[in-house]
């Protein structure tokens, strides 16, 4: 480790004791202290004790100028006073029944005429979504291959779990990925069953597509891949994806956890393709877990008692159903995310012109109301490409920030910045200071190895 590093370890383990005691403690309980493998970082994590707009306090009571937004679920910012009020009302009337709520039929046709789908199946996590939605492809197929993208994450079930962050050593040839497990215990005939193809590569993809093209179910993607950064799509890519799925009779599954409410339509509008299956989460429902899978031209006709298996107590509870609602209302409208997205693009263009007065060699690369920063000597493209980012000043940057009281992003440089409802100029503008007082520190910092691969 290098010594800048350890430094900014060192003076965040001087502001956050209370945090350091409460990991040692979690870590009797619970492997790492945590209960998502994302939430650990190097010296320990960060334990969160209240939020409020833009700002999150620590166990600490260190308050930091907040840009992750729990990973981009709280488009709304914290504690949306129209998300308190729809759910202390609903929370009274009751919070789960085991029976569907009134009002939710209602969400079902707006979340399918802001999507452009026929139908809709709500359940609670993006892992549910995903893995439900490949069991809906291969069950209107009749056909067992997935196709996905190397370094895209679409949840830790066992078949989508693979080419997720693998090591340059055994992901085989850049225009062949091999189908690399991503985690002990995924059976090797499994993970077999799911190709990985380099995104952004057109030809390369249908290449692969092609050699299993009688029994391909689904492509599935991340409009703009988000476990590697921020990776926009090249001009054409997506169109091609829809015209190889057509092709050869297979589905394509936009994964839209993560840019459903990113966009006015999703990313799905920001590519210019209609999917045959999208899935949404996150910022859908602001803070409060939800998640869907929508369908169109019949898709989900397949779906139900003694047909395709989807089910769960807690679908479509009424808790979920309200913040949607008041997310869709009052949170997700085309006015208030043009806001966000100019708010976005003032800070990336701070970021690109903070780095080059300090000579911080960087990518900036920032789209909708989020971005990120790569300290790469090129373009991110891919996963490959990905692999070139030093790992070290990634973490450097944040730790040095977050000293400062902001927390640029998600943790590593596999994440992003979002722009909430809430932040401001003086926000942006805010971040921009920080992160100009801090720069001078990343331009000396030594280059590392690696990126760091775990999920």
């Amino acid at each position: 480790m290098n010594a800048h590093l350890e430094g900014a370890y060192q003076e965040f383990r001087r502001r956050t004791p209370r945090s350091g005691a409460l990991y040692a403690s979690a870590s009797r309980w619970s492997p790492y202290g945590v209960h998502s493998n994302y939430r650990y970082a190097e010296p320990y994590p960060l334990y969160i004790r209240r939020a409020k707009g833009v700002t999150i306090w620590d166990a600490d009571d260190n308050p930091y100028l907040d840009f992750n937004m729990a990973f981009g679920s709280l488009q709304s910012g914290h504690v949306h006073p129209k998300l308190v009020e729809a759910l202390g009302q609903q929370l009274s009337r009751g919070s789960v029944f085991g029976y569907e709520w009134e009002r939710t039929p209602e969400v079902a046709e707006r979340i399918c005429r802001r999507f452009g789908m026929e139908k809709v199946r709500f359940s609670t996590t993006g892992l549910e979504a995903t893995h439900h939605a490949v069991r809906i492809a291969r069950a209107a197929t009749g056909r067992r291959y997935v196709l996905k993208f190397e370094g895209s994450y679409h949840g830790s079930h066992d078949t989508l779990l693979v080419g997720v962050k693998p090591r340059a050593e055994t992901a085989g040839p850049a225009n062949r990925p091999r189908s690399v497990p991503a985690s002990p215990g995924i059976l090797s005939e499994l993970s077999e069953r799911t190709l990985v193809a380099p995104f952004n590569d057109l030809e390369a993809t249908r290449q692969i597509a092609r050699e299993h093209k009688d029994d391909l179910a689904a492509i599935i993607a991340e409009p703009v891949p988000m476990n590697m950064g921020f990776i926009l799509p090249e001009d054409g890519f997506f169109p091609g994806l829809r015209g190889l799925c057509d092709e050869l009779g297979a589905m394509l599954i936009l994964d839209e956890i993560k840019t459903g409410a990113k966009y006015p339509r999703g990313g799905a509008g920001r590519v210019g393709v209609l999917p045959d299956l999208i899935t949404l989460g996150k910022s859908i429902a602001c803070g409060v877990p939800l998640s869907a899978v929508a369908a169109r031209d019949g898709l989900l006709d397949g779906v139900g008692p003694r047909k395709i298996a989807h089910a769960g107590t807690y679908n479509s509870n009424p808790l979920a159903m309200a913040a949607c609602l008041a997310s869709l209302d009052h949170v997700l409208t085309p006015e208030a995310l043009e806001r966000s997205t100019s708010l976005c693009s003032r800070l990336a263009a701070g970021y690109r012109t903070v780095f080059e007065e300090a000579g911080v060699t960087s990518q900036i690369v920032a789209d909708g109301v989020s971005g990120t920063a790569y300290f790469a000597e090129g373009p991110v493209r891919n996963w490959r490409d990905f692999l070139s980012v030093d790992g070290d000043r990634s973490m450097l940057y944040y730790y040095l920030c977050l000293n400062r009281g902001l927390i640029p992003a998600g943790t590593g440089a596999d994440e992003q910045w979002t722009i909430s409802v809430q932040h401001t100029q003086d926000d942006v503008d805010r971040h921009l200071e920080i992160l100009r007082s801090v720069a001078s520190q990343l331009a000396g910092a030594p280059a590392a190895g690696e990126i760091e691969e775990s999920v």
